[in-house]
């Protein structure tokens, strides 16, 4: 009898080692821009009588070597931390087998999320940031930051960190998290955008990255913007850099160039392109005449898949979660 496996957050952050989910992410982004996904656009419920939303995200993928299926649901609910000591998002993963639709997995969604989210940025990072970039800015504390560093530093040998917030206390809890590893400091904004590879992870809806604070070579992680008005980097900053999206009907959405987009500052002819065009090689990454490099990560339903699938594949590994038999299998 089959039965589906319950992964909570331990679950997922045990199972899911960064190498090989940012490997699993770079040939989700292969499959996309080689017609061998299937990803509808992310579907959306406002309920503004409760100040939120939910988000759904399907997706199926064929890597090769392995496929996969499954469905995010995601919510946001700002108002969740005030009213009822909840978060304000959360998201619940279903992995499926695409043969024959079995409920392989329930899992963690919110976990699922940050980690697939870091591994993103850092195939992006590989491809766009200078070989030998050694600094790292992050503006932004919060939840996000931690996978930043964590992924990001695996294709890089990031040395000095420069951590910009506005809020002491989270500034400080990242600073402790990681003084042992890392040259780590608090710093500006300004600080933050001179380094190497910079990775904004804030709600703003006005940008708070000028555009003379930009280094002349920095490649930017655009990872705040994920609904319609958010706006991490100054108009300047997109039109001067090579700059590279996830998915095209996204990110003109919801992404970083979402505003500048709609308000026909910015259009087509400025975006250079996919990461998965770089990926799969009909496009080139970082080139010895690049200054500033930007990704606009909104997040893809495939990225939550092969995150999925690398956390479920290890958790039979491991013998980790809790088998239950959900279609009730056992009474037949």
């Amino acid at each position: 009898m089959r039965k589906t496996l319950l992964l909570n957050k331990d679950d997922v952050h045990e199972n899911v080692q960064m190498p090989e989910l940012i490997s699993a992410i770079e040939d989700a982004f292969a499959a996309y821009e080689s017609g061998d996904a299937q990803m509808p656009p992310k579907s959306y419920i406002d309920l503004p009588q409760y100040n939120g939303d939910f988000r759904s995200m399907p997706a199926y993928l064929d890597a090769g070597d392995w496929d996969a299926a499954g469905i995010k649901w995601v919510n946001v609910h700002p108002d969740n931390g005030d009213k009822f000591d909840l978060p304000t998002v959360m998201g619940t993963m279903i992995y499926s087998d695409p043969e024959n639709a079995f409920p392989l997995a329930l899992l963690d969604g919110t976990e699922l999320t940050m980690l697939r989210t870091g591994a993103a940025a850092a195939v992006a990072t590989d491809y766009l940031a200078v070989e030998d970039a050694s600094s790292m800015g992050i503006i932004g504390a919060g939840v996000q930051s931690y996978t930043q560093l964590r992924a990001i530093s695996e294709v890089r040998d990031i040395e000095e960190v420069v951590i910009s917030d506005l809020d002491e206390e989270r500034v400080a809890d990242f600073i402790d998290a990681f003084e042992a590893e890392f040259d780590i400091r608090a710093g500006s904004i300004e600080e933050a955008a001179q380094c190497d590879v910079l990775s904004t992870v804030t709600p703003v809806e006005s940008p708070i990255v000028p555009r003379d604070a930009v280094g002349d070579h920095t490649h930017i992680n655009a990872m705040g913007a994920d609904a319609e008005g958010k706006h991490e980097l100054a108009d300047e900053v997109l039109l001067d850099a090579k700059l590279v999206i996830d998915d095209h009907a996204q990110t003109t959405h919801s992404g970083e160039i979402n505003v500048p987009y709609h308000e026909g500052v910015l259009s087509d002819d400025d975006i250079y392109g996919a990461i998965g065009e770089i990926v799969v090689g009909s496009k080139d990454g970082r080139t010895d005449d690049d200054g500033i490099t930007v990704f606009d990560s909104t997040g893809l339903a495939i990225q939550d898949v092969a995150a999925a699938h690398v956390a479920y594949e290890h958790a039979i590994e491991n013998d980790n979660g809790y088998a239950f038999d959900l279609l009730g299998l056992a009474d037949e």
